[in-house]
């Protein structure tokens, strides 16, 4: 049993040490591969007119005020319409009691009479006197105590008609009408109260909401920026085109704003200066106070270079940089000049130049120097090799 064994392990060994020789005579090494190109997807940078706008904060503001207050003293014996609604230019809004007001218009009235009847008087008596000059039966002393009377009396006709007028537009003082038409607000006074000639606090306030103004302001330092952006000749003024006004949610407002007008100093405080923009606000969404956004335009630059933002990376000194395909098919760094966020690109002012490859995805696979098989963003990936045939 033993040797039995001791054969059994011989053969095992045996077959072991053959297996092992043929395995041995049929492997053959492969040859060592160079490094492959690896595969990146670039987009090749092209030149394009660009517009270059700056998103202000504002507030918006109303196209008229005008704060009714009273010309003359009384009290509120009527409001005559509802808070918060469209009123017209000279819309009655509140009526004072004006039975004080109307009684001197009467006596203004009365005295006009007066001083008409008298001037009558005196023309008679003027013409009469005329007549009898002539006759040599009157004195010069009379006929000129006549005239200067005719004269006296049409004076006091002259007061009287201004004074029966000046009543007038008193006793009009009594009934308060809207200098302008828009919405009106809350009223500070109910029917009862005392109101007086020229207070201070207004009675109500109308508002002309559309259109309706934003207020902005720009800084001083931007404003140089763009003249000498303007001052090149492949930027083109652009700050009469349309302002789109961003809501406070983010969302945009349907309708575009026009620049009105530009502050022509500057706020020492601040260094800004304000700008205002038009905008039509026919739903009257717009309410003063509210705080928006209003994207201006200022230059546009005809032969710009939008790099997608996925491109440009940092150095470790924080630099902008890009990896650039070269005419080799291999990776070249550059360091590039970023100058602002236009939607999800980079618009480039140095270090990149039209035709430039610049790849987009594949970064992390790739170093300066590397050979890479580059793909055009959105073309189809080349089609893959066929497995031979045996």
């Amino acid at each position: 049993m033993l040797s039995l064994n001791r054969a059994m392990f011989r053969r095992s060994l045996g077959l072991l040490a053959v297996t092992s020789l043929l395995c041995a005579c049929g492997r053959t090494d492969a040859p060592q591969q160079g490094p492959g190109a690896v595969p990146v997807t670039v987009v090749t940078l092209a030149p394009q007119p660009v517009t270059l706008t700056r998103e202000l904060p504002g507030r918006t503001s109303p196209f008229l005020v005008a704060e009714v207050r009273p010309q003359v003293s009384g009290i509120v014996k009527q409001r005559l319409f509802t808070e918060g609604s469209e009123v017209k230019a000279g819309q009655p809004l509140y009526q004072l009691d004006d039975a004080t007001y109307r009684a001197d218009y009467a006596s203004a009235q009365a005295e006009l009479a007066r001083a008409q009847a008298a001037l009558n008087t005196a023309r008679l008596n003027a013409r009469r006197s005329d007549e009898l000059i002539a006759m040599n039966l009157v004195s010069r002393q009379d006929h000129d105590n006549a005239m200067a009377a005719l004269q006296e009396a049409e004076a006091g006709l002259a007061a009287a008609q201004a004074a029966g007028r000046r009543a007038g537009v008193i006793l009009g003082y009594a009934r308060l009408v809207s200098p302008i038409s828009g919405r009106i607000g809350k009223s500070s006074v109910t029917q009862g109260a005392l109101v007086t000639a020229n207070q201070d606090a207004p009675l109500a306030t109308v508002q002309q909401l559309d259109p309706i103004y934003v207020d902005v302001t720009r800084s001083s330092a931007e404003l140089l920026e763009l003249r000498k952006q303007l001052a090149a000749s492949n930027v083109q003024d652009a700050r009469d085109r349309p302002v789109t006004i961003l809501l406070e949610d983010g969302t945009r407002y349907e309708h575009d704003g026009r620049l009105a007008f530009s502050e022509v100093t500057v706020d020492p405080a601040t260094g800004s200066y304000g700008m205002r923009v038009l905008v039509p606000n026919p739903d009257k969404l717009l309410l003063p106070g509210m705080y928006v956004r209003a994207s201006v335009s200022g230059a546009t630059r005809e032969d710009a270079l939008l790099v997608p933002q996925q491109a440009i990376a940092r150095d470790t000194k924080g630099n902008p940089i890009a990896m650039v395909v070269g005419k080799d098919e291999k990776i070249e760094q550059r360091s590039v000049q970023v100058n602002r966020a236009i939607g999800d690109k980079w618009l480039v002012d140095g270090g990149l130049v039209a035709g430039d490859r610049v790849v987009v995805e594949g970064l992390q696979k790739i170093r300066p120097g590397v050979p890479v098989q580059a793909t055009e963003a959105g073309a189809a990936p080349p089609a893959a090799a066929a497995p031979a045939q045996k």
